[in-house]
């Protein structure tokens, strides 16, 4: 069956980018992503909120989260989850319109159904990019993000942990730090026997793997950093499906002249096996990488994506692309990991 398409939110006013969306114990699709004037331009910016009751063929209509900003502060990239007890969590950087660009991490939480968000809470984490908020089978709350080294004017990866439900957080611990690298943008999963792994996008612009990082201890410390098979890798999302594979879904950027309309046609989904994930040699790792999407645009810009998988297996993928629309809007996309890989007939 090939891939299907669905509008999540499409308005031609707004600037709609950097969803994400989770699955709650009911069966309903929440949507989060921000609406702003413009990527380059993030006056007037505030988080929406959009549902569906149909595993995402139609949605309900928008509403705020967040009030619009003021001039001197805006909500960047917004992540939802599940935590272990179902009750849900949003997580965003508000960044300061400053020299020195100053953020603050807040999270809402929620119930099950995401009825009742409430007032977020301020964490102590000065960072930008947030990963989802991801709870281990311990219990243990991480929050991942990125600062830029003042030693190296490199980004760095760091993160925050939680053992007591978030009322306390520890001092950010170092992910990943390599002077040949602008390593940010993680997504954190926690594999069977424990083993944490840290998916990072590489920002220089050059077309680089997706980098990782492993943890054997809960991600008190960390080893790496190292490839993956994934090239010109922006934003990952990772998560694993119900076969024990894991799916990263990714902007493509290949680097080279330009910025929007000449980098930011393609987004993917790429699908490698936990043992793959684990591995530290490039050519150890088996990848598979399927196109989702091409922004027709002239002046293109996607590839930040979130994503759920249901019982059946049909996967549900949320993405921003400009396309036909004058503006960036929220777009879905329906498939089964059975459409990737087609085995051939026997005799």
């Amino acid at each position: 069956m090939p891939i299907q398409k669905f509008t999540v939110s499409r308005d031609d006013s707004v600037y709609e980018a950097w969803p994400d969306v989770i699955l709650t114990n009911g069966g309903k699709l929440i949507c989060v992503f921000t609406e702003c004037t413009h990527h380059g331009d993030r006056e007037n910016s505030r988080l929406m909120l959009t549902e569906s009751c149909d595993r995402g063929r139609t949605w309900s209509a928008k509403k705020p989260l967040t009030a619009f900003t003021p001039k001197d502060h805006f909500f960047n990239c917004a992540r939802i989850s599940k935590l272990n007890d179902g009750s849900l969590a949003i997580v965003c950087d508000r960044i300061l319109q400053e020299e020195n660009r100053a953020s603050e991490i807040y999270i809402w939480r929620s119930d099950a159904e995401g009825t009742d968000w409430g007032e977020p809470e301020i964490i102590p984490f000065c960072a930008i990019v947030p990963d989802r908020l991801l709870q281990l089978k311990s219990g243990r709350l991480i929050l991942g993000g990125q600062f830029k080294s003042r030693k190296t004017e490199k980004l760095e990866q760091f993160l925050i942990y939680s053992d007591d439900d978030g009322k306390t957080w520890s001092k950010p611990v170092t992910v990943a730090s390599d002077p040949r690298y602008h390593l940010c943008e993680v997504s954190i999963i926690e594999c069977h026997d424990g083993t944490l792994v840290a998916f990072m996008r590489e920002n220089s612009f050059l077309g680089y793997d997706c980098m990782k990082s492993i943890s054997h201890d809960s991600g008190e410390t960390w080893e790496g950093v190292f490839n993956v098979p994934i090239p010109g890798c922006h934003r990952p999302t990772a998560g694993f499906l119900k076969s024990g594979n894991i799916m990263i879904t990714h902007r493509f950027l290949q680097g080279g002249k330009g910025w929007l309309g000449a980098w930011t046609q393609n987004v993917f989904a790429a699908f490698l096996d936990e043992e793959s994930a684990k591995n530290t040699e490039r050519s150890q790792q088996s990848v598979r990488i399927m196109p989702l999407d091409y922004d027709r645009s002239s002046v293109s810009d996607l590839g930040y994506t979130g994503w759920v998988q249901f019982d059946d297996g049909e996967v549900y993928v949320v993405n921003y692309i400009v396309d036909d629309a004058p503006k960036a809007q929220i777009r879905g996309y329906s498939f089964y990991e059975s459409d990737v890989v087609i085995e051939p007939k026997t005799k």
